[in-house]
């Protein structure tokens, strides 16, 4: 979490969401990396995933990172609920049901209005991260020049789905959620979260092999505390839930635009797309952007290109994963060549 302000606010004002329901004084919360061209054509997105920071994921930019801000603007815009941007936590009174439909209005505005941005080079995304970079590709085809998808997918599988239902349950069955939010902090309730979630992020080889030997763990039990007991509990509870609701409800397709047509969104794309999907992910499982993959028919390019890695969907934010760092890196810089 950040100690410190360093990002700035962007004052959506009120806003009609797409429920319908009006957000009042609506906040995004943002961060710059590099300098904008005067051409304004070197734009990177980096959107947030879930329960994540600006500061949990930059660690992913840098000279010799994977995202270069030497050579190009990147702008982190944090997701509602995130505890930086509109979230529960710092929203008076009752928080409206919030779409990454909403999410992608109020981050387009953010670009053509403060900074005058009519093209990206890059719209890059891990987890709820990737599922809004596909958001874009389908919501703003003529504005994403290239969209990296990594661990992501255009809607939320119901095996997806299902996972979430699973963290839910065990979040909200400690005594501090009661009528229909938590009034405390729910201690058990962020250690059984992260217990549901170890079991789920990692893959059955990442456990066959004990590769949390790899990052200093002493024992199964000694990675499960340290790594996943109170990895959660940095965050509001309220805050969690309700982007488990953006993540459960996502669907590029779900929107007038597109009438619920997924095959119909898919092809109103028109980006080069890279699929990155972890080859062991267990709730972003590659099997949906297989299907996903021959419906993007007007792409200028797609192509599929799975993390060949056992740390299951924290390939895709390989912190200190050298290996697959190696191989995000590499794919982003073939992208940007297109």
């Amino acid at each position: 979490m950040a100690t410190e302000r360093d990002y700035e606010i962007f004052e959506a004002g009120d806003v009609t969401l797409q429920s319908g329901a009006v957000f009042p004084a609506m906040k995004l919360a943002y961060k710059t990396y590099g300098t904008l061209s005067p051409a304004k054509d070197n734009v990177i997105l980096y959107p947030t995933s879930f329960s994540a920071q600006h500061i949990d994921t930059e660690w992913l930019i840098g000279p010799n990172g994977v995202l270069d801000p030497t050579r190009y603007f990147i702008i982190i815009p944090n997701l509602f609920g995130n505890g930086l941007s509109s979230s529960p936590s710092n929203t008076a009174g009752w928080f409206p049901e919030i779409s990454y439909h909403d999410a992608i209005s109020v981050q387009h505005w953010l670009l053509t209005e403060r900074f005058g941005i009519s093209k990206l080079a890059l719209v890059y995304g891990w987890s709820m991260g990737g599922m809004q970079a596909n958001h874009w590709a389908a919501l703003h085809p003529d504005m994403v020049e290239r969209a990296a998808v990594v661990c992501g997918s255009a809607r939320c599988a119901p095996y997806n789905y299902v996972f979430l239902e699973s963290v839910k349950a065990a979040l909200t069955g400690d005594p501090a959620f009661r009528n229909g939010r938590f009034v405390e902090k729910p201690v058990a309730g962020y250690r059984a979260m992260g217990r549901v979630y170890a079991g789920w992020a990692m893959s059955h080889g990442f456990y066959r092999d004990e590769l949390w030997r790899e990052a200093g763990f002493t024992s199964l039990e000694d990675y499960l505390v340290r790594a996943w007991d109170t990895v959660f509990a940095k965050r509001d509870a309220n805050d969690l839930l309700a982007q488990i609701g953006i993540w459960q409800r996502g669907d590029i397709s779900s929107c007038v635009a597109f009438g619920g047509d997924l095959d119909r969104a898919l092809a109103a794309i028109r980006a080069h797309m890279l699929l990155m999907p972890g080859a062991t992910d267990r709730y972003f499982d590659i099997r949906d952007n297989e299907a996903e993959l021959p419906r993007l028919v007007n792409a200028r390019s797609a192509v599929l290109h799975p993390i060949p890695s056992l740390h299951g969907h924290r390939a895709g934010n390989p912190i200190s994963i050298p290996r697959d760092q190696a191989f995000l890196k590499a794919e982003i810089a073939e992208l940007l060549r297109k």
